[in-house]
């Protein structure tokens, strides 16, 4: 058996109730963004239902909350068979209690401790490496993590700017964080285009790329130790180490060239004198 949901936490707990419910193994998960899937097996659409994942979940956490935290940040990692392992975890937590949790090196421990270090890596990263930029009044910065990184970026930069308005865009899964006036949100967007610059904002993207540039010492350049500290697949969003292009500010309608006529195609000329006269009253 094969369940599909939609892609959600709540709704994968609404896996594991309908799995416990109706006594089925189902050995694989696939989410909306799966489908369509080529399987042989049959499929069971499960709807998301707040009652029973509410029910799963306090389940887990009456057997350990240690276990329901780590199943919270592993589900929103880029596990390879991510929905597999989590559920397998899960049904060894209910068979033999949570003592294996002290095991590392437990099958079913081992690869969400090791999806769940990688987020807290990639967290440490992006808190320092976001760079947000000012749209009008309103601050905005992309994104492109491997995980889904914006449920657990939220609390920090809502706290950073508490003042603020901004959004934080995932590249990489569709999302965007929205934080006004002290409430956020997290949407599904498929795609977001930012508006060019203003001169004011070109100016302030130029200045940054100046200090990082002056700051270095070219003495002492190392691109292997920075590709440690700093991967190249952060720089893509990165203002300092982006192209010339996105310091172009936006062209004001003082700036737009007047237009002119087609080539090959005289402008019509008038002579002096020659402009026809006022049409007369019509009787």
């Amino acid at each position: 058996m094969v369940y599909e949901y939609d892609g959600s936490y709540e709704g994968f707990l609404c896996c594991i109730y309908e799995s416990y419910v109706n006594k089925e193994f189902p050995i694989a998960f696939a989410g909306n963004e799966e489908f369509p899937v080529l399987t042989l097996y049959p499929v069971r659409r499960v709807e998301t239902d707040l009652t029973h994942s509410s029910r799963i979940l306090r389940s887990i956490e009456s057997r350990s909350n240690r276990a329901a935290r780590l199943l919270y940040r592993a589900f929103h990692t880029c596990m390879a068979d991510r929905e597999a392992c989590l559920y397998r975890f899960v049904r060894k937590l209910y068979a033999d209690g949570p003592q294996f949790l002290r095991r590392t090196s437990d099958e079913a421990c081992f690869p969400l401790y090791k999806a769940v270090r990688h987020l807290s890596g990639e967290l440490e990263k992006l808190r320092g490496f976001v760079r947000f930029s000012d749209f009008g009044g309103i601050l905005g910065a992309e994104i492109e993590p491997k995980n889904r990184v914006l449920p657990f970026l939220r609390g920090y930069f809502c706290s950073r700017y508490a003042n603020e308005s901004f959004f934080l865009y995932d590249r990489t899964h569709g999302e965007l964080l929205l934080y006004s006036g002290g409430r956020s949100r997290i949407v599904q967007a498929d795609s977001l285009t930012l508006a060019p610059p203003d001169e004011q904002e070109t100016r302030y993207r130029k200045l940054w790329k100046t200090f990082f540039d002056t700051v270095a010492i070219a003495d002492r350049y190392n691109p292997r130790c920075q590709n440690t500290f700093l991967p190249k697949r952060y720089r893509a969003t990165m203002t300092e180490f982006q192209s010339e292009s996105v310091f172009i500010p936006e062209a004001s309608p003082a700036d737009a060239p007047l237009p002119s006529a087609p080539d090959g195609i005289p402008a019509p000329v008038t002579l002096p004198g020659s402009a026809p006269p006022a049409p007369g009253s019509c009787i």
